[in-house]
Formats: structure tokens, C-alpha cells, sequence
């Protein structure tokens, strides 16, 4: 997969623009100026991070080599790969935006934070909660308005209207509303199926299991499920 590179800002793309020229002609190298590439970082920052919050090495050299590839006059003499020095800096740049965003209140950050993890883990590297392969919405944050204890009063309510017949609308609605208190209840505590079936009763409906999966992956789970199904179907017939 090859990452997109955005455009930066008016001057750096004039500069880009003007250093490409002169890479084809004579394979000089622009004179990158502190203003630019603070540009070039903050830029590509912030569209990793819409991607991973926490990529991997092979993430970072992935960018790395888009930019080059898109830049050329960007390539550093001397580097195995020409980006070497762009690979590293993204990474700093990436420590630095979680820095920031943790600091705004960002939840998908704070729950990494030493202050919010046991005593036995508060350690930076130890224990680092992150999405697992496709999850769209890891860690939402609570709705305008809401508290966590307001919204563990609602599931409370949430438990009774189980019980009454012909409420799946209602419940539907709650279940959608009470999302976010629900995913930070399974990262923060990892509780057993057992308690967790015993918070939410409701999740374990075949409706509320679709509708849970579409929420977390922003896919339905039913045609995934059967897509995925007709692949190995022969396989499982042998």
C-alpha cells in the first residue's frame, strides 16, 4: 500500500515544486529550511495519525519513501534508502503529536497514560492499548454532555428494559448511545464474557451483535462474515 502525501502548505509547495525542477536537470537536492520541514512533519503528522496512532517502523518507511518518491529533491545523500533522516524525524514528530493530543484530553491517548494504568504496569512501553486490525472506533470518547457516571446510571436502567417485550427499538437506541462507556469498559478493564454478559445482556442478541460490529468496524458483519465464509467454503467441504 502506498501512502497518499498531502499538500503542504502555499510556500513549501512552491519551494518542492522549484527543488523537483532542478533534481531532474541536475540531481541537486534542496536546502531544506527549518521552516519547511517543520511543515513537511506537521503535514504528514497529522495524516499518519488519522491512519494509526501508534504506527510501526515499517509504517514510518512507508511515508518516508512516499515523500521521496513524491519529492525527490527531498532524497538525503549519504542514506542506504535516500530517507532515512525523514523516517527518524516522523517518528519524533509522532511522540511529540500524542504528546499534544494526550495533554487536549484525547482518550484514545490518555488511556496510555502512566496515571491511568496499574501500578505493576506503569511503565511508558508496558501494556500500550492499541486497535487491533480494522477496529475503526477503538476508543470513542463520551458523548457532549455525558459522564461516566451518568452513563453507568443509564446502563443500570438499560438492564431493566432487557426484560420487556417487543423493545428492540428502544433498546437499540440505548445500546448505540451507550457505545463509547462500553468500549472503554473492554479496553480499560479486559473483563471476562461472563461479566461483561452480566453489564450488557443485551449485546448478546444476535441484532445487537450486528449492530456492535458495525459501530467498532464501520462494516457490516453479516456479508463480511458470509464474503469471507464463500472463500474457504471449498476448503472446509474436503
Amino acid at each position: 500500500m502506498e501512502f497518499q502525501i498531502p499538500r503542504f502548505s502555499y510556500d513549501t509547495e512552491l519551494q518542492l515544486e522549484k527543488g523537483n525542477s532542478e533534481y531532474q536537470i541536475s540531481q541537486k537536492m534542496l536546502n531544506v529550511s527549518s521552516q519547511i520541514k517543520s511543515d513537511i512533519l506537521n503535514r504528514l503528522g497529522e495524516d499518519i495519525y488519522q491512519y494509526k496512532a501508534y504506527p510501526e517502523d515499517a509504517h514510518f518507511c512507508i511515508v518516508a519513501e512516499a515523500l521521496v518518491k513524491r519529492h525527490p529533491c527531498l532524497k538525503e545523500p549519504g542514506s542506504f534508502n535516500g530517507c532515512y533522516g525523514w523516517k527518524q524525524r516522523l517518528k519524533y514528530k509522532m511522540g511529540n503529536y500524542r504528546t499534544q493530543l494526550k495533554l487536549q484530553g484525547c482518550p484514545e491517548l490518555s488511556v496510555n497514560s502512566l496515571k491511568s494504568k496499574a501500578t505493576t504496569d506503569a511503565f511508558p512501553a508496558k501494556k500500550v492499548k492499541r486497535p487491533k486490525r480494522a477496529e475503526a472506533n477503538f476508543y470513542p470518547s463520551f458523548p457532549v454532555g455525558e459522564t461516566l457516571e451518568s452513563l453507568e446510571k443509564e446502563r443500570l436502567k438499560l438492564l431493566s428494559e432487557v426484560g420487556i417485550r417487543n423493545n428492540e427499538r428502544v433498546i437499540a437506541d440505548k445500546m448505540a448511545r451507550r457505545f463509547a462507556i462500553r468500549r472503554q469498559e473492554v479496553v480499560n478493564q479486559e473483563p471476562s464474557i461472563k461479566v461483561f454478559r452480566d453489564r450488557w445482556p443485551a449485546l448478546f442478541q444476535q441484532n445487537e451483535i450486528n449492530a456492535e460490529f458495525q459501530r467498532l468496524m464501520t462494516v457490516s458483519l453479516e456479508p463480511k462474515f458470509m464474503a469471507q465464509l464463500d472463500v474457504y467454503t471449498s476448503q472446509l467441504m474436503r
